[in-house]
């Protein structure tokens, strides 16, 4: 097939990019490598290897994390390690952990095998029955926080075993046990990174791409479509027309919906209004001019109550008084990413799309985040911050057109798991698919990645 990629944006990879600034390079949004079978099955789609692009190394450890009352947590890279620091904390709970982690990586294999590489057009995909005799054991009806805290009784085993769901964008509670296969990516899988940053895999996509003789059209925002027929004829940019036979929109869904489409929607507004949006995010980006001791590639501060961030987010929006953040450390592991001496801080907290920020709001959660980390590590540094940059929910919406500023897309509740997620075509137009966080498998990097394989798939098939 002859293939464009039309991107909005100056560089290819939608939030997963980067910028420079003298000296430093900073991964712009994800920054978790997991799953590495889902990016390796990419490459291997071609005859390739992520190797042949890019060098992962695994950290060890996994991440850290900081708790009240001055408690840390290094996680192992190794399970025995894992077991050993479980046991350390509460007596008896390795074994469960064994367990735990065995159901996980039944979930992981099942849903890898039979249930995430599904189109989602109708739960006839899902009648067979080695998919609904498994049903009761992937623990779809039942939410995590229940399936973790019958075997875990320690607050702090019990926050680290339910933080993967957070990337889902939904409280523990309110999201399937099912997706306990993401304590077997993160503890079994393994955190890994690609040396240079994030921004490696999607330059690794794009020159791969151009080896296959893709075209790549960058500063390109497409404007509108020609339909005909029930099919889209043509897509325009401000500059030029494309001739297309298919078309995959991978920008956010809602806004392809509601300024492309002139009434060819699949949903309405208020299907859209009644959508349970994981949160947005406020991140700073920051140069140091020293090396700061005490923090680990990744870095989780869990120092305040979960509960009433959570509640900020979900329940009565609101800016978090004292909200839990993440900090990545990327100089940490690589040092290529800062200048000699200096380091590379992506700080990180998840806040409401249904609130705003301000400048002023910005330069007090700075603050308050830069204080935190100063106590947890005993190290002052914010008088040697060279270099600073927020990246909110305004810049979600002009960067990515993202709906109501979301930074992950929907929240992987039972109601909105599989069929029930917007559908990956477009019921009016024969020759339009969608691929991305807001459509099958869900949010993350690995999901929108498969749903870029699952679009194409429907597109060629057609």
């Amino acid at each position: 097939h002859e293939v464009s990629l039309l991107e909005k944006n100056g560089s290819t990879g939608g939030r997963c990019r980067s910028f420079m600034h003298e000296g430093f390079t900073f991964d712009m949004g994800p920054s978790w490598y997991w799953m590495p079978d889902v990016f390796e099955r990419y490459f291997n789609l071609f005859g390739k290897s992520a190797n042949d692009y890019y060098s992962l190394k695994r950290l060890d450890p996994s991440y850290r994390v900081f708790f009240d009352h001055g408690v840390r947590m290094d996680v192992p890279a190794n399970l025995e390690g894992i077991y050993a620091l479980f046991e350390e904390h509460e007596k008896g709970s390795s074994s469960k952990l064994k367990k735990f982690l065995a159901s996980a990586g039944y979930k992981y294999n099942k849903s890898m095998k039979e249930l995430v590489f599904k189109p989602g057009r109708s739960w006839v995909e899902f009648m067979q029955w080695s998919v609904i005799s498994s049903v009761f054991k992937i623990h779809l009806f039942s939410p995590i926080a229940r399936e973790i805290r019958k075997n875990f009784k320690t607050p702090h085993l019990q926050q680290l075993l339910e933080f993967p769901v957070l990337f889902l964008g939904a409280r523990p509670e309110n999201t399937p046990a099912l997706y306990s296969l993401m304590n077997y990516a993160d503890m079994v899988l393994g955190t890994w990174y690609p040396l240079g940053g994030m921004c490696k895999i999607t330059e690794a996509m794009t020159k791969l791409a151009c080896e296959k003789g893709v075209t790549v059209e960058l500063n390109c925002a497409i404007q509108s479509f020609t339909i005909d027929r029930a099919k889209i004829e043509s897509i325009h940019s401000e500059t030029r027309t494309f001739i297309s036979d298919g078309v995959i929109a991978a920008a956010d869904y809602h806004h392809v919906e509601k300024t492309l489409l002139n009434g060819k929607a699949n949903y309405t507004d208020a299907y859209w209004d009644t959508r349970k949006l994981a949160p947005s995010c406020l991140i700073f980006y920051v140069g140091v001019s020293k090396r700061i001791k005490n923090l680990l590639h990744h870095n989780l501060f869990f120092d305040a109550d979960f509960n009433r961030h959570a509640a900020a987010i979900y329940d009565k929006p609101e800016w978090p008084e004292h909200p839990l953040f993440y900090v990545c450390t990327p100089s940490v592991t690589d040092p290529a990413v800062a200048p000699p001496g200096c380091e590379n801080l992506f700080i990180l907290i998840p806040v409401s799309t249904a609130i705003d920020e301000s400048d002023e709001i910005k330069e007090r959660y700075f603050n308050l985040v830069i204080d935190r980390i100063e106590k947890q590590t005993g190290e002052h540094f914010k008088a040697d911050i060279l270099f600073k940059k927020s990246f909110a929910k305004k810049e979600f919406i002009s960067a990515y057109n993202a709906y109501k500023g979301n930074a992950y897309g929907l929240a992987n509740t039972l109601r909105q798991t599989a069929v029930l997620k917007p559908k990956i075509y477009n019921k009016k137009i024969h020759n339009l698919f969608y691929a991305g966080q807001l459509t099958v498998p869900g949010p993350g990097v690995p999901p929108a990645l498969i749903s870029g394989e699952i679009a194409a798939s429907q597109l060629m098939n057609y």
